[in-house]
Formats: C-alpha cells, sequence, structure tokens
C-alpha cells in the first residue's frame, strides 16, 4: 500500500488507512476472485485510490488497474519472465525477474 501525503486512519487505531493511493494484492486461488470483484468494487470507493496491483502467485502474471477519471479504469495485463511492471501513481517500475526473485513455481501450492 502506499499513501500520499499523511495516512488517514480507520477510528483511534492506527492498523487500518483509508486514504491509500495505491494497493498491491498477491493472489491466492481461494480469493482472486473477491480480490477482482468485490474488494476492487469497495476500494473504488476510496477517493485517493489510483492504482490497483494483482500479482499472480502462480505464474509471470500481473494485472493493472489505473484510475483515468472518476468512473474510468485503464486495465493491462503484463505477462512473462521478461515483462517490467511500469506502475502510474507513482514513479516506480521493477522488473518480473526481481518480483518472482525468490519464488519456485514447483513448490507454490494451491
Amino acid at each position: 500500500m502506499v499513501v500520499k501525503g499523511e495516512p488517514v486512519y480507520e477510528g483511534t487505531g492506527t492498523t487500518t488507512i483509508t486514504n491509500p493511493c495505491l494497493i498491491v494484492e498477491v493472489l491466492s486461488k481461494s480469493t482472486k476472485d473477491y480480490d477482482k470483484t468485490d474488494k476492487f468494487k469497495y476500494y473504488r470507493s476510496i477517493p485517493e485510490f489510483q492504482e490497483y496491483i494483482l500479482i499472480d502467485q502462480y505464474s509471470f502474471s500481473v494485472e493493472q488497474y489505473a484510475k483515468r477519471s472518476p468512473g474510468e479504469w485503464i486495465f493491462k495485463e503484463y505477462e512473462g519472465e521478461d515483462a517490467v511492471l511500469v506502475l502510474d501513481s507513482i514513479e516506480f517500475q521493477i522488473g518480473f525477474r526481481e518480483i518472482y526473485a525468490r519464488v519456485n513455481f514447483e513448490l507454490v501450492e494451491d
């Protein structure tokens, strides 16, 4: 999660931030449908939220959703070991070889 400026917390605690501009999720088979639907719908209701990155833990695959204007999101899909993820909401890019550096796909369980 990335927050531009000062974080705004839910209630009196400091565990739930309510103003992220970027959220990155690692997908699992048991939660990927929820992450892509209801959870993403909730995130889109956050005014500061600008970008959502979904990383597949079973293959070299990343989905990127970037907000262009209210109600308009652009989808990009990156695949392959040589791909490079370029973020929209902050100045940052990273190659898949670095993202998946310590992942052994043969050992990843369902």
